[in-house]
């Protein structure tokens, strides 16, 4: 199984990955973990990332694209993968196509998970973290019994920043703009898969499971 997981941020994309990867025996690669592995390593990759990163810039596609490619080319994924994070745009789709043709190994197929706004902002504004312990808790879902402080080991509870209303509307409006344009790019590809992303995590995982082994 060779699958790409898209939705806007608080879909449980991170969640959905660990459970899925689980189940098809597949890695979950994310972009996050190859940043953090080349810059560990001290790669020319990394390097190159590190030097955008401390001049305060973002780091560029070319760059992205060549820390997934190299990752693409390890004997771990001989049977598949579970691609999160990547492609965030169209451009960074069809790279990831070409890659993916040049080693005969095309997706199986691309997983969107369909969330509202407000159940978004529902889910994401509502997280405190602990400063002491760094426990997330949910004034919605998994509350505190005080609001303010950690029933574990009574530490502060806080919002963070991109936890705030505003931050993640901004959050939605820049994914609406930038990532949403490759559901249409991979429905034209006949890969998309849209399934609701709301209800519990083993609800949305039994959803997953059931919709993906049917493209095996």
């Amino acid at each position: 199984m060779r699958l790409v997981l898209v939705g806007p941020p608080g879909a449980g994309k991170g969640t959905q990955a660990q459970f899925l990867s689980l189940h098809f025996a597949i890695p979950h690669i994310s972009t996050g973990d190859i940043f953090r592995a080349n810059l560990k390593d001290g790669t020319p990759l990394g390097i190159e990332a590190k030097g955008y990163m401390d001049r305060g810039e973002l780091v560029p596609d070319s760059v992205t694209n060549e820390m997934v490619r190299d990752r693409l080319t390890k004997d771990d994924l001989a049977n598949g993968f579970l691609l999160d994070g990547f492609p965030r745009n169209v451009a960074q789709a069809e790279v990831l196509r070409a890659i993916l043709a040049d080693k005969k190994t095309p997706l199986d197929a691309v997983l969107e998970l369909a969330v509202d706004t407000a159940e978004i902002v529902l889910r994401l504004s509502g997280r405190r973290v602990c400063r002491n312990c760094g426990k997330v808790w949910h004034l919605e879902f998994e509350k505190p019994a005080n609001p303010n402080i950690c029933d574990i080991c009574q530490g502060e509870l806080y919002q963070r920043d991109d936890d705030k209303e505003e931050v993640i509307t901004r959050r939605l409006e820049v994914y609406q703009e930038q990532t949403a344009p490759i559901i249409a790019f991979y429905r034209t590809e006949g890969l998309l898969i849209t399934m609701s992303a709301v209800g519990s995590v083993s609800d949305i995982t039994d959803r997953a499971i059931s919709a993906l082994s049917r493209v095996q």
